[in-house]
């Protein structure tokens, strides 16, 4: 496929191919765009903060040079060649080169019979079949590259070697390392070299495959079942340049109320109204923290979405309010499936309006969920998410604050929703990846409207790339299995670098029974995650913190405890993640790129950039192996000091997570009696310090409205100098 020419049209360049044309836009970020479409038509994008540039020189090579152009821009350098290869350089330094040979596949024993390996009941991957419409970004991968990022997708931290498909999925099955898709498509990820660091946004909703060198060592590609060919090149000196960038295009988690960092207490089987009162009753008597009781589908009227059960739920705004004088929020969960049911307000609504999804033939596309016979409405129009925002009034209403969307991949029961079911911007082919997200928007939206100039708050499982604008996320339907406290970590470490930090996992397993043991290590595991939330199925064994006796109690509550003496420090975190988009929580190989012993940890984490997080992910262990990357750190609980760039042996009884600050790290910390974050004044935050050189801006504000935004907070800067701390305010706007 030759190339024949260029054309520039202000920031964009047109290379101009026999078959079509490539255009190429290069970012003040050093970001660069390559798309088969000059226009920006993304749901993940919206008010992107990345500017293009029009100073790119372009240089056209002479006939026998096998780089027909170069375009340079600042710190980027583009080589052009015949058939649409690229080759990109970042400060002089080559990060990332189209793969120009063929594809090199596994060849097939021609004896092997796979119809007989699946009447024994075993799934057996098979090959898809080619077709015209896909579109494959096929790169070359360079030995020492690991690559980090996609979302929630299980296996291991790196997923090099790994394949993985995007398809928002719900499987309550528990998932381990052979799943390639779960509930959340965020099409981005990080490769890792010895001394570089780029990023890819393959910004495209169809079905997509990410193979990570699993099919040869020599590639990693991405392809798309159908679309256009539409991606993004972020390069940085380290990996958080990258995610800085990344999100100036996607957009950063907002700062939260306060609340939101707190406990956070459910279960699938709070069936009464007098159910949560005393729940909320059993905690405070236990002396355990707690800022939230969420509201599984039990108080619905036949899980018809925006009403109460009379009988069950009489009076929500009662109990809200009993709970209010507790500190303790509602926040009730919200699913997409609409009743088919004519004496139902929001049916009747949705069809007079034509809100809903509609089938190849033009009717109405039904299936079913939690209500029987339901239908879905269709997010990708503006005015049907002003509609549904508009019922948030009724939450609000009743008291609610917060809401958790569920079932939104679309999940349902009769089997999956075709790919021609129609969309106004779509098939679900094309939508099914955003669907979760463009909810998730439309429920923001609506709170942001009329919850009184307070943040709203969004739970959702299924997600798209700038989903974190509008929600956070958690890995949905885990099980109480020693695996899934693995398995968390790593999903919450990727989560957070792919843009969403908002995120957990449901402490203690969502599906199977759990143990006192595990349940006291999943809180642990948890400790830090900025999602904090206890979840469990019906039918499973209850797991609230004071189910199993005194020592998991005891085990439990000093857990929380820790976790709310940190809340300052972590609203300080998420304040700076919403400035710049650095996560709160991240695997250390985000802070520590250049160490090798760090690209495959995922049972540590950080919280920041100064404490280390190593709880035990096993049964029965007393005590684990930490690794602490170079510098000197200190043990939390003991003070002593340790010379990092090596491995220690930690103790941790059943009631201790092991916990290791940086010297210099100026942690701003809430001691006294704490019920719910509520009681954290500032008479009783105090700042902990760890000898060595640190500068640390501690951050208030109201904890719940906007205003922080017009500059009402307070800014105070601490400045440590071997054990000498100088604290001085550089904002005073309360």
């Amino acid at each position: 496929m030759n190339l024949l020419r260029e054309v520039r049209d202000g920031s964009v360049t047109e290379l101009v191919y026999e078959t079509g044309s490539l255009y190429i836009t290069v970012y003040d970020n050093d970001a660069v765009r390559i798309s088969e479409n000059k226009s920006i038509e993304s749901f993940a994008i919206e008010n992107m903060t990345a500017k293009p540039v029009k100073n790119v020189t372009v240089t056209e090579n002479s006939e026998d040079n096998d780089i027909r152009y170069t375009l340079t821009s600042g710190n980027i350098v583009i080589n052009i060649k015949d058939n649409m290869l690229t080759d990109v350089f970042y400060k002089g330094r080559l990060l990332m080169s189209d793969y120009d040979g063929k594809r090199i596949k596994e060849a097939k024993n021609p004896y092997e019979d796979l119809a007989i390996v699946e009447l024994e009941g075993h799934t057996v991957g098979k090959e898809t079949d080619d077709n015209d419409e896909k579109v494959t970004i096929i790169k070359k991968l360079q030995k020492e590259d690991a690559i980090y990022g996609l979302g929630d997708k299980p296996g291991t931290l790196n997923k090099r070697g790994y394949s993985y498909i995007n398809w928002n999925t719900d499987d309550p099955a528990p998932h381990v390392d052979s799943f390639k898709s779960l509930y959340k498509s965020i099409p981005f990820f990080m490769v890792l070299g010895d001394d570089y660091c780029y990023g890819i946004f393959a910004d495209n909703t169809y079905k997509t495959t990410f193979d990570f060198g699993y099919e040869n060592e020599k590639y990693y590609y991405i392809e798309h079942e159908k679309g256009e060919l539409d991606y993004y090149f972020i390069p940085g000196d380290d990996m958080a340049a990258v995610v800085k960038s990344y999100t100036q295009f996607t957009g950063t988690t907002p700062l939260y109320q306060r609340w939101i960092y707190g406990n956070h207490q459910s279960r699938w089987g709070y069936f009464t109204q007098d159910e949560v009162s005393s729940l909320a009753d059993e905690f405070r008597a236990n002396d355990i923290p707690l800022d939230v009781i969420h509201m599984d589908i039990d108080y619905m009227n036949g899980y018809r979405v925006f009403t109460f059960d009379d009988k069950k739920f009489p009076n929500v705004k009662k109990l809200s309010d009993k709970l209010a004088l507790q500190g303790i929020k509602l926040i009730s969960i919200i699913d997409p499936g609409v009743k088919k049911d004519e004496n139902y307000y929001m049916y009747n609504e949705g069809m007079k309006m034509d809100a809903f999804a509609h089938d190849a033939d033009g009717s109405v596309y039904e299936n079913a969920v939690w209500p029987g016979t339901a239908v879905f409405p269709d997010f990708t129009k503006e005015e049907v998410r002003r509609w549904w925002g508009e019922k948030m009034q009724v939450l609000l209403d009743n008291g609610i604050r917060g809401v958790w969307n569920d079932m939104n991949e679309p999940a349902s029961f009769n089997g999956p929703l075709p790919d021609d079911v129609k969309f106004d911007k779509g098939t679900h082919a094309k939508i099914h990846n955003v669907y979760g997200h463009l909810m998730a928007k439309a429920t923001y939206e609506g709170l942001a409207r009329h919850d009184n100039n307070r943040r709203p708050f969004v739970l959702t499982r299924a997600a798209y790339a700038g989903s974190q604008k509008y929600c956070g996320g958690w890995t949905g339907d885990n099980h109480s299995i020693w695996s899934h406290i693995s398995l968390s970590l790593e999903q919450i470490c990727n989560l957070s670098i792919s843009g969403m930090a908002m995120c957990g996992s449901d402490i203690g397993g969502f599906g199977s029974d759990t143990t006192p043991e595990l349940l006291v290590r999943f809180y642990e595991a948890a400790v830090f995650a900025p999602f904090f939330r206890n979840h469990s199925a019906m039918g499973t064994r209850h797991q609230e913190p004071f189910r199993f006796g005194k020592e998991t109690t005891d085990a439990i509550r000093k857990t929380i405890k820790l976790r709310y003496r940190f809340i300052p420090y972590i609203y300080d975190l998420a304040r700076e993640c919403e400035k710049s988009g650095e996560p709160i929580v991240r695997p250390l190989v985000y802070e520590y790129p250049q160490d090798k012993n760090v690209r495959n940890i995922s049972d540590e984490y950080m919280l920041g950039s100064n404490i280390i997080v190593a709880p035990v992910v096993a049964a029965g262990k007393m005590a684990r192996e930490v690794y602490l990357p170079e510098g000197i750190w200190y043990d939390y609980y003991t003070g002593e000091q340790y010379e990092g760039g090596r491995y220690i042996l930690a103790d941790a009884p059943l009631d201790k997570v092991p916990l290791y600050i940086k010297a210099g790290a100026i942690i701003p910390v809430a001691d006294g009696e704490i019920n719910s974050t509520e009681d954290i004044t500032p008479d009783k935050i105090k700042i902990l310090t760890y000898p060595g050189e640190g500068r640390y801006v501690h951050y208030e504000d109201d904890n719940e409205t906007y205003a922080y935004r017009d500059g009402v907070y307070i800014a105070t800067e601490y400045t440590l100098k071997g054990d000498r701390l100088e604290k001085k305010i550089i904002h005073s706007g309360m």
